[in-house]
């Protein structure tokens, strides 16, 4: 993960548009990341991501170094996510009953499965995997999303939600207990006698309007289908729950927001 230079941050913070842009345009492919993993939904993770740019951008000159900007910067968007009203407000409310209930309705059976189109057959894996995480609370998402997906050392992913190390790793070690527990009994790319498979899904997936409309290049960057599928078949049931949801692309932002967030706030001063 790159740093921004402190003497662009500082820069920032006494107001100089061109730092200010340069900051911005640094940092909105992980707050964009961060909001994709959270939310599931590509045009409520654009909101959200220009909403905590903006938020970054006005709550600048609050910035004083105790911490690296970019630990900051996730600190001001997990603060976001997790007590927006809007965000709170859209969210589905999922359970992995629910869920699992949704992924076998409708399956295709064998002769009427999808053919192994693998650009589809990774869209259809790729959403599920990241919609399953709905079936978290936002706190245990939040938690599972820091610790097992993008990897934070546990101080750092705890400091980023304002709570101690060992209840940071409490929240984990239970987030990451149920999302294995339901993918190993649901998926069929980490349980071959799973009822739902990838093939069996997508056609149905694709009548709903769920996928195979226009794929987002973030989600295409994701590591190829019959990668995944291969590279699964050779690990423990703990490692294919963490392989599935880490192989899912950069997520980076397909929009440029740097100069849309400069004419919306005025240059931050101290």
């Amino acid at each position: 993960m790159s740093k921004i230079p402190r003497n662009i941050i500082e820069l920032a913070q006494d107001g100089d548009a061109k730092a200010l842009e340069t900051l911005v345009r640094g940092i909105q492919d992980r707050v964009h990341r961060l909001a994709m993993r959270m939310l599931a939904d590509p045009q409520a993770a654009q909101d959200a991501t220009q909403e905590i740019l903006i938020r970054v951008v006005t709550k600048l000159s609050t910035f004083k170094g105790e911490s690296t900007f970019e630990t900051w910067t996730y600190r001001v968007g997990t603060n976001y996510l997790l007590t927006a009203k809007k965000i709170i407000a859209a969210d589905p409310g999922l359970s992995f009953q629910m869920f699992s209930d949704d992924l076998l309705y409708g399956l295709a059976d064998d002769r009427n499965a999808a053919p192994e189109d693998h650009i589809m057959l990774n869209e259809m894996r790729i959403r599920c995997t990241m919609a399953m995480l709905l079936c978290l609370d936002r706190d245990h998402r939040a938690a599972y999303v820091l610790g097992e997906i993008m990897e934070f050392e546990h101080a750092e992913a705890a400091s980023i939600l304002g709570i101690s190390p060992a209840n940071f790793r409490k929240r984990l070690s239970r987030a990451r207990s149920k999302v294995q527990d339901f993918t190993s009994a649901s998926c069929g790319l980490a349980n071959q006698t799973a009822a739902c498979s990838c093939r069996k899904r997508l056609p149905v997936a694709m009548a709903q309007g769920r996928v195979g409309k226009t794929p987002s290049a973030d989600l295409m960057n994701a590591s190829d289908f019959q990668t995944v599928q291969t590279a699964v078949a050779k690990l423990e049931a703990d490692l294919i729950v963490a392989k599935l949801q880490r192989a899912t692309g950069d997520l980076n932002s397909p929009k440029d927001f740097a100069g849309t967030i400069l004419k919306l706030v005025e240059p931050p001063r101290p």
